[in-house]
């Protein structure tokens, strides 16, 4: 009897809650596949936030013939105009920015102060990109012969898909999202399984701002509807956040295809702390590199590089701050670390936590655990967690973890840390607080990372600056700043001769 009563309140439960589409050729409709799968708050299993389709091949089909049907319209859409209506887009995240945030809490887990840093991201890069509209500068130089004009502009790349992560439900879609549009593309996007209602958010509002049916597509769903959209022939670009592992196989598929791919992956950071810095606030850009978003950030710091002089103080303050973080639920505005996304994320971080206890030999100086009693037991929720004593080469120190562990490394020389730093496969945020210019200027100029701070985290990108990173982080596109540009247009070189008679460059000689 008990059962059937908890069944029919869980059939109640699902009834109740919203159902999501996808958005294609400017319509919300149903997925091909019938299928839906519910997307839950990390912090309370027992939320469902919605329920969303789970796209297959077919959706995406559709997505991109809409999206082909709808390229040659707004790219002949001048720049401008097109740059107008990304404004006001801006306008409307700007206007709902408290409603967004909030979704985006309890979808993805991070604090609400995070929350609206990502969706105020997104705002400015809205506003920001929008300005490239009446720029989207090309160049005049000198032809070599004379009565002859030369000159250079961008042209779209054509269908643009769009594959985001967890992480930025709404910063990094609309890093893509919003200069692909400007350049004059028409997109289709894969969300991130565990956030979709965010970038429906963000396609809404692209609706409401009167971008025309199917210049923007969404498609939920998860690896199945990712491959596709890989896959499609007429997908002629691929901008992959994500896992390194993944976006090899994506670079390897583009490759076959001849298809334009930028990919932004992986990140093993660090902080270098000098033995001349300021010990307290290092500790505090320690905290925060290493625990925001509970560590769920490629650039989040999770080494750090700390000089023998002061490796024991630095240790003390830090392991003291860390267990005052306050951890729980995002929606509570005391809490300062949420949950991490979903269930395999929290046994992926928890078994590089025994790896590096019981294979590694590192100090567990504090954390370590799931959080599983009282207000934890529906939720992801683990300790933040420092390990110390940890060597260059361990797997902790190499590999990425993605949650809240960061783990310190003690150094002798700056050429050393910098030799530490330098020492993983990935290439993406470094940082060093030192009082020296002299040290801090050498260490910008041999840290081989793509972002590099003087006194700060590794974490906080600007969008007016370019993103990305070297090595196995990315394949050397930037998002974000003007450089975002180059991924989502290509050059067309532009010659007039006027002369009236046919010149031969490099073979007509011209007197002088």
């Amino acid at each position: 009897m008990a059962k059937a009563k908890e069944a029919k309140e869980k059939k109640s439960s699902k009834s109740s809650t919203k159902t999501y589409h996808n958005y294609i050729g400017g319509e919300w409709v149903k997925s091909l596949s019938g299928e839906f799968f519910d997307n839950v708050n990390p912090a309370d299993t027992t939320d469902i936030i919605g329920r969303f389709p789970k796209s297959n091949t077919e959706d995406v089909n559709r997505a991109v013939e809409a999206a082909k049907n709808a390229a040659t319209k707004w790219r002949r859409t001048p720049a401008p105009k097109r740059a107008e209506l990304l404004f006001s887009l801006g306008e409307i995240l700007r206007d709902n920015k408290d409603r967004f945030t909030r979704d985006m809490t309890r979808e993805m887990g991070k604090v609400l102060k995070e929350a609206g840093g990502d969706v105020q991201e997104a705002i400015d890069c809205t506003y920001y990109t929008a300005g490239e509209g009446r720029r989207l500068h090309g160049f005049t130089t000198p032809a070599e012969m004379p009565n002859k004009f030369a000159m250079c502009v961008r042209q779209p790349v054509g269908i643009c898909g769009l594959i985001t992560p967890f992480n930025f439900p709404m910063a990094i879609p609309s890093w893509k999202l919003i200069p692909a549009l400007v350049c004059g593309n028409t997109v289709v996007i894969k969300s991130g399984e565990d956030v979709p209602l965010s970038t429906i958010n963000l396609v809404k509002s692209c609706e409401e701002a009167g971008i025309p049916k199917g210049v923007v597509n969404i498609v939920n769903g998860f690896g199945e509807a990712g491959a596709a959209l890989v896959d499609h022939e007429d997908v002629r670009l691929i901008s992959f956040t994500g896992s390194t592992d993944t976006g090899r196989i994506i670079a390897e598929q583009c490759a076959r295809d001849n298809k334009i791919v930028s990919l932004e992956m992986g990140g093993k950071n660090a902080i270098i702390v000098m033995d001349d810095a300021d010990i307290d606030n290092a500790v505090e850009g320690s905290l925060w590199g290493a625990f925001g978003t509970s560590g769920q950030r490629c650039t989040a710091s999770s080494r750090l590089v700390v000089h023998k002089k002061i490796y024991k103080k630095f240790v003390e303050k830090l392991v003291e701050k860390v267990k005052k973080l306050r951890v729980g639920n995002g929606l509570d505005a005391k809490t300062e670390v949420g949950p991490v996304i979903n269930e395999d994320a929290m046994q992926k971080i928890l078994g590089y936590i025994h790896i590096g206890k019981n294979v590694d030999k590192a100090t567990l100086a504090c954390g370590g655990n799931q959080l599983t009693k009282g207000d934890y037991k529906n939720g992801y929720f683990i300790e933040p967690t420092v390990l110390t004593d940890v060597k260059p080469g361990m797997r902790i120190e190499q590999e990425e973890i993605f949650g809240p562990v960061t783990c310190v490394i003690p150094f002798s020389t700056l050429d050393e840390a910098i030799d530490i730093v330098n020492g993983v496969k990935y290439g993406l945020s470094s940082a060093i607080y030192t009082q020296d210019v002299n040290q801090s200027f050498y260490a910008m100029q041999e840290l081989y990372t793509g972002i590099c701070y003087v006194n700060s985290a590794t974490i906080g990108a600007e969008v007016h600056l370019p993103f990305g990173g070297t090595k196995g982080t990315g394949n050397g596109h930037r998002e974000a700043g003007t450089q975002v540009l180059d991924i989502f247009s290509e050059w067309k070189s532009l010659y007039i001769d006027y002369s009236g008679k046919l010149q031969k460059a490099q073979i007509d000689a011209v007197e002088i």
